[in-house]
């Protein structure tokens, strides 16, 4: 006990003693409703002191015995969320690098068993039983995630993955509505909202959803990407219209794509086959043969050869192919046209002449080499035609289709589409001979 305490204990007891020395009277006590007693006054003094003291202890026992208590409920909790925290990191560390799926099962179990509604152990669980194609048990995973907290984003997001895997558009469309309810800027969301709608054909609902993507996004750079894109899903709304027999949705998309990037190959064609369908054959000529003249487009050039062909006008054809050489001599791709004209049009010398005067530089182009095949079979010349076709990469296709490149990311095809399938980007096939 240190000096000071003794010295106030010591002025305490004075002070009480003097307080005895002159209340040496008696003071009377009367209890409610109870009897009456009469007590000395520093007896009472003494009483009211150590009722209050023994109150005093009380609480203090009190509060102490529930901070111990507290601090014993948090370090057990401490202890009880870093074991959690490492299993689950240890489980994490065999998925990703070790990608030892079953051991990071059984400890992402081991995490469960500790903490049942461990948010991120249930959403790792469903995305293993994913992978392994147990679509069932992923969803019970999803589903307890998703009842423990409707509010997730992640839970949402993980059911609308499980609806994809399943083949349920319809279904992962409505989470992603869900998801897109709370927060309507989720560009992830809305990224996935787009891809669905592209799946089901819902053109017209994805340029709405281009438009919210184009909105959101931060960077001058995403922008300018995603304008790319909507003027994209504009042609695919034409084109879908086109295919359903709509003409005049078709007409007016086209158009729209147009007047926003007025060199859109896939548009200008799909126009033109809208005027064609309407009987509009001139229109549609005169159209392609001016987007030509301002695009030099070989493909836009194909189409208008197939026209005229059509609308029995092969002189203004050879007229527009001729005049083009004259420009530019050494079009190989030009020549090679108007040979395949000529060959078409059953003019073989002409053809034959045009064909042959094709400096490939030493390349093997397949369609020249069968179309000059056909060509000195034509003239008897046999060993001449065996030779050609010797050339060729595939001497069992004798078509005269020539192959598209797209000059985006070279993959190539033999059929014609607006779009490359491969790096999903909008008028980009060109012509390889």
């Amino acid at each position: 006990m240190g000096k000071l305490t003794i010295f106030i204990i010591i002025l305490f007891l004075a002070a009480l003693a003097v307080f005895a020395f002159f209340n040496q009277g008696v003071t009377v006590v009367k209890i409610p409703f109870g009897k009456t007693y009469e007590t000395p006054t520093i007896a009472l003094v003494l009483l009211s002191i150590a009722v209050g003291a023994f109150a005093m202890l009380v609480y203090f026992i009190v509060r102490d015995t529930k901070k111990y208590l507290d601090s014993w409920q948090y370090q057990k909790k401490q202890k009880k969320e870093a074991k959690v925290q490492e299993l689950y990191s240890r489980a994490l560390n065999y998925l990703h690098a070790y990608h030892n799926k079953d051991e990071a099962k059984e400890l992402l179990k081991g995490v469960l068993s500790e903490e049942p509604g461990h948010l991120d152990t249930l959403l790792q669980l469903g995305d293993i039983a994913i992978s392994q194609e147990d679509f069932q048990t992923a969803r019970e995973y999803y589903q307890k995630a998703w009842d423990l907290n409707p509010q997730s984003l992640n839970a949402m997001f993980a059911m609308e993955r499980l609806m994809e895997k399943t083949g349920r558009w319809p279904d992962a469309l409505r989470y992603i509505e869900e998801i897109l309810d709370k927060d309507e800027g989720d560009l992830s969301a809305l990224y996935k909202k787009r891809d669905i709608l592209e799946r089901l054909d819902r053109w017209d609902d994805l340029i709405f959803v281009q438009k919210a993507i184009l909105k959101n996004e931060h960077t001058e750079k995403d922008r300018n990407r995603e304008r790319q894109n909507l003027v994209g899903y504009k042609y695919e709304y034409g084109r879908h219209s086109l295919e359903n027999g709509e003409l005049e949705k078709a007409k007016k998309a086209f158009r729209t794509v147009l007047r926003l990037e007025k060199d859109f190959i896939p548009a200008i064609l799909g126009l033109a086959e809208v005027l064609f369908r309407e009987g509009e054959a001139e229109e549609a000529i005169n159209l392609l043969e001016k987007s030509y003249e301002q695009t030099s487009s070989k493909i836009v050039l194909s189409r208008l050869e197939d026209l005229l062909i059509n609308v029995g006008e092969p002189a203004r054809l050879i007229r527009i192919y001729k005049n083009s050489l004259s420009k530019n001599p050494r079009d190989t791709l030009i020549s090679f046209f108007l040979g395949k004209l000529y060959y078409r049009l059953e003019m073989v010398d002409d053809a034959f002449e045009t064909l042959s005067s094709i400096d490939t530089g030493g390349t093997a182009y397949p369609e020249l080499h069968q179309l000059m095949g056909n060509l000195y079979m034509k003239r008897n010349q046999t060993d001449r035609a065996v030779y050609e076709f010797k050339k060729a990469i595939d001497i069992n296709r004798l078509t005269f289709s020539m192959p598209y490149n797209c000059k985006n990311c070279g993959y190539t095809s033999f059929e014609w589409s607006g779009r490359c399938s491969n790096c999903k980007k909008w008028s980009t096939f060109q012509f390889n001979l």
